[in-house]
């Protein structure tokens, strides 16, 4: 299986950070640029939209100050069953070490490509926001597009 993974180091606290990542009002602000709805709690499942269609319904799989972890269970066909893991990792300076992991993939796709260009986009939205210089969420962190 196949995983994309990422680290970035995000001038934020890492409680910050994490309630971007943990409710849905703060992954619409760096993800979706829209609204994210369901139960943003252990056991609940958010469902993220771009544009007009809902992409992805994740199962909120573990919440904690370390960790997020969400396993999707509608999507994409490549998407189902994958698990994305967000690790907080507190810094020196006071700041964040973001580790993202996607996982389970089973093989190696176009879509599995363009989700990681994607994902870094996003997450450089979420850094910049956390770090109040503002988000890029949908549409302007597109740059692969699924179509």
């Amino acid at each position: 299986m196949s995983s994309i993974l990422h680290r970035l180091t995000i001038d934020a606290t890492p409680e910050h950070v994490q309630k971007l990542v943990a409710t849905k009002e703060g992954i619409e602000l760096w993800w979706t640029g829209q609204p994210v709805d369901g139960d943003d709690s252990i056991g609940g499942r958010i469902a993220v939209s771009f544009g007009d269609r809902t992409a992805a319904t994740f199962e909120v799989a573990q919440q904690a100050s370390e960790r997020i972890v969400w396993r999707c269970v509608d999507g994409p066909s490549d998407w189902i069953d994958t698990t994305i893991t967000f690790t907080f990792e507190p810094r020196p300076d006071g700041g964040t070490t973001l580790r993202f992991n996607h996982s389970g993939w089973q093989e190696e796709t176009d879509l599995m490509y363009g989700c990681s260009t994607n994902w870094a986009a996003y997450l450089m939205s979420l850094k910049s926001g956390a770090e109040g210089r503002g988000f890029g969420a949908f549409p302007s962190g597109e740059i692969s597009r699924w179509d």
